[in-house]
């Protein structure tokens, strides 16, 4: 029956003898060459959140953007450093067209607000290097090593309700909303948000909203606890940091506005549910695997 319901899944396609599951070597080189990025952003960010003056691409203030930012840095590092570790191609897929909408909203934001990065520093060679390229070579990689996918689940594999399938979409779409519509209208945004923004790190946390809002499109669309597994641990390191950098940077927030009460509301929300999904997905697949 799991396997019935698996096996609709639209990437189940022709051309069998491709589908081995394996990890193209292009993309396991590729996905090499991204973590020292992001664990180097996620250090500058993350533990000299004051600093960015003198270390990162452009000046961030106040701490908790880049708090922010730093922790969906790393949360991606471990997303590729599994990758480079191996296993199978549809273990990752689903983290792919996410970290590829991310890289344009963060292309973007930098050809729009061009002036405001700090064109000196190596950081800003980094930062342009990375979303000059991987807005393109992040999508080329799903679409050539998504051919190997079976679309079959592994050995024990379990499926994930099409009740939390259903849900996940529409928390996805929600947040895809909300990101659109602050890159679009940044100015009405910032008036909104619960720290300081200016239009450029309004755009770039548009950015860190839109991928895991495409998380959670990728998610409904796929049955295979197996595929859901490693991007939703991913999402959950950030989630976590995110809320640390919440602690960290209290004084920014305005306490005043109801924004502020519902985005703490969101995260720990959003944390308690994905929790909740792995934690249940997992002791089902432990369940399936003591009875087969």
């Amino acid at each position: 029956m799991a396997n019935a319901e698996i096996s609709r899944n639209p990437v189940a396609a022709p051309a069998a003898s491709l589908r081995d599951d394996r990890i193209l070597p292009s993309t396991r080189w590729v996905g090499a060459a991204i973590p020292p990025f992001l664990v180097v952003a996620f250090i500058m960010l993350f533990f000299f959140p004051n600093n960015t003056a003198e270390l990162f691409a452009w000046t961030i203030a106040p701490p908790m953007t880049p708090l922010l930012m730093g922790a969906g840095y790393i949360s991606g590092s471990y997303f590729f450093i599994r990758l480079i570790l191996g296993g199978k191609w549809h273990w990752f897929t689903l983290g792919f067209l996410p970290i590829a909408t991310f890289t344009w909203f963060m292309g973007l934001s930098t050809l729009l607000h061009w002036d405001k990065f700090n064109h000196n520093h190596i950081s800003f060679y980094a930062w342009l290097l990375l979303y000059l390229i991987t807005p393109f070579l992040v999508p080329a990689l799903w679409l050539r090593n998504r051919v190997t996918d079976p679309g079959t689940p592994d050995p024990g594999d379990v499926v994930v309700p099409a009740n939390v399938r259903l849900i996940t979409g529409v928390i996805g779409a929600a947040m895809l909303a909300i990101a659109v519509f602050m890159f679009l209208f940044p100015t009405v945004a910032i008036s909104l948000w619960p720290w300081k923004l200016t239009p450029l790190t309004t755009r770039v946390i548009a950015g860190w909203f839109a991928l895991p809002a495409v998380v959670g499109l990728t998610f409904s669309r796929d049955s295979r606890w197996s595929a859901w597994r490693i991007t939703l641990q991913s999402q959950l390191l950030g989630i976590a940091l995110i809320l640390i950098g919440v602690v960290r940077g209290w004084g920014d927030f305005n306490t005043g506005l109801a924004t502020t009460w519902l985005f703490l509301a969101g995260m720990i929300g959003l944390l308690l549910y994905l929790g909740a999904i792995y934690l249940y997905m997992e002791a089902a697949r432990k369940r399936r695997s003591l009875n087969t």
